[in-house]
C-alpha cells in the first residue's frame, strides 16, 4: 500500500521522539509499504530548538536534524515538512508530496498533532493513533475542536490496550478505539550483554502538560505518582538515575534522597545519543503518568520498549499491562514500592538471564512486523 505516516520529529527534534516515529515509517517499509513522513508546522511558533531553548517559527534546527535521521537509514526522500508561515515544503518536493497524498491508500496520524489539511483528509482510510490514553479521550470531550479532529479519521487505534475492558477508566468519547502499541525495530538496537555494573536509569518529565479531569477524576502526571517512591534509593544497592526535565521538578530533594540526576537534552540531543544513554544502562527503572495508573489503561512506553530491545531489563509501574503482557522474566511490573525493590533485587540475581529475555520479550511482542500487519488487520 501507499502510506503517509504523520507525526512530529521536526517540531520536536529529541531522540526519543525520533525514534518513536521513525519506526513506524521504516517498519512499515519493511514490510513492502510505499511510505510517506509528513509534518505540518502547525499555525503558530511551534518548532523547538533544544539548543536555545526556544520555541518559534524556524524549523531550520528540525529540518537538519530529520534530514539526518532519514538519510542515516535510507530514507532521505521518505519525508517532507509544510511550513504554513511561509507556504513552503520542504524535503521531498511539493509536486511529488500532493500526487502520492492523491493517490495513497492509508493515511496514519501519529498522535493527532498535525492539523486537518486537505491533502491528507482525502485519503479514503484514516487512522488516528493515541498514544496518550485517558488524556486524549478527556481532549476530545471538553474541546470541540480536538473532537472535529479526531471525526476526520476513520479508525482509531489507542496505546491504552485495556480501553473498554472490565476495570479500565479511560473515559469513553465515543470512538472505537482498537488497541496497539509501539512498534519496534529490533535491528537497529543493539543487545550486546553489557552494562552490569551501569545505573539503573530512565528519561522523564516531571510535568509534561496540564492535568485532565473529568466526571470529578484527576489525571495527573508524572509527579503525581513519583511521591511513594522518593525513598528507593535508600532501598537498593545500585545506583537510581533520572534523566529529568521539567521546571517544576523538584531537583535538590530528589538529589538529597540518593537520585542522581542528570540533563535530559544530554542524552535526546540526538538518536545516537539517546541509544547511547540506554546502552550504558544497568536497565529501566521508572514510574507512569498517574492518569495511565489509575485508569489502569494498559499503556506500555515506548521508552521501555527501547530499552527492552537493548537487551535491558525493564522495572515499571504497572498501568494495566500486566493484563495482557508477561512478565517476570526481563520485564517486571509493580504497584507499590516493596513491589519494586523485590524486582530489583530478582534482577540482580542473574542479571544475564533478564537481559536476554528482555530481547526476547521484544521479539515476540513489539516486533514492527507484528504490531504493524496487527494495526492494518483493523482498517
Amino acid at each position: 500500500m501507499r502510506i503517509v505516516v504523520l507525526g512530529y520529529i521536526i517540531k520536536g527534534p529529541l531522540g526519543g521522539l525520533a525514534w518513536h516515529h521513525l519506526q513506524y515509517v521504516l517498519g512499515l517499509k519493511n514490510l513492502g509499504h510505499q511510505v510517506l513522513f509528513i509534518e505540518d508546522s502547525e499555525e503558530y511558533p511551534a518548532c523547538y530548538n533544544p539548543v536555545t531553548f526556544q520555541m518559534s517559527e524556524d524549523p531550520t534546527y528540525g529540518l537538519l536534524f530529520c534530514n539526518h535521521l532519514f538519510s542515516t537509514y535510507n530514507m532521505k526522500d521518505d519525508w517532507c515538512y509544510f511550513d504554513f508561515h511561509t507556504n513552503k515544503w520542504f524535503g521531498k518536493g511539493e509536486h511529488a508530496i500532493k500526487l502520492f497524498c492523491k493517490s495513497a491508500d492509508v493515511v496514519i496520524n501519529l498522535s493527532g498533532i498535525n492539523p486537518l489539511r486537505e491533502w491528507w483528509t482525502s485519503i479514503p482510510i484514516r487512522m488516528l493513533v493515541d498514544t496518550d490514553p485517558a488524556f486524549t479521550q478527556i481532549k476530545h470531550l471538553t474541546n470541540a475542536g480536538s473532537m472535529q479532529v479526531a471525526k476526520a479519521h476513520t479508525h482509531y487505534a489507542t496505546y491504552g490496550e485495556n480501553f473498554g475492558k472490565m476495570g479500565c477508566s479511560i473515559p469513553d468519547d465515543g470512538l472505537d478505539w482498537q488497541p496497539t502499541r509501539q512498534p519496534v525495530v529490533s535491528s537497529l538496537w543493539d543487545d550486546t550483554y553489557n552494562g552490569k555494573h551501569g545505573n539503573w536509569s530512565t528519561v522523564m518529565q516531571w510535568d509534561s502538560y496540564k492535568t485532565g479531569e473529568h466526571n470529578g477524576t484527576v489525571y495527573g502526571m508524572k509527579s503525581a505518582s513519583f511521591s511513594a517512591y522518593e525513598d528507593l534509593p535508600s532501598k537498593v544497592a545500585d545506583t537510581m538515575e533520572i534523566a529529568l526535565g521539567s521546571q517544576s521538578a523538584p531537583y535538590e530533594m530528589l538529589k538529597s534522597k540518593g537520585w542522581k540526576i542528570s540533563n535530559p537534552l544530554d542524552v535526546t540531543i540526538t538518536s545516537k545519543k539517546y541509544q547511547e544513554f540506554i546502552r550504558q544502562s544497568k536497565g529501566e527503572w521508572s514510574i507512569a503518568k498517574h492518569g495511565y495508573v489509575i485508569s489502569n489503561s494498559g499503556w506500555f512506553s515506548e521508552r521501555s520498549a527501547a530499552y527492552l530491545a537493548s537487551g535491558k531489563p525493564v522495572v515499571v509501574q504497572d498501568t494495566g499491562f500486566s493484563n495482557f503482557l508477561p512478565t517476570g522474566k526481563g520485564l517486571f511490573a509493580f504497584s507499590s514500592p516493596e513491589e519494586a525493590v523485590a524486582a530489583i533485587a530478582e534482577v540482580n540475581k542473574d542479571y544475564e538471564y533478564h537481559c536476554k529475555q528482555a530481547r526476547a520479550f521484544i521479539e515476540e511482542h513489539f516486533e514492527s512486523s507484528k504490531v504493524l500487519n496487527s494495526l492494518l488487520s483493523n482498517i
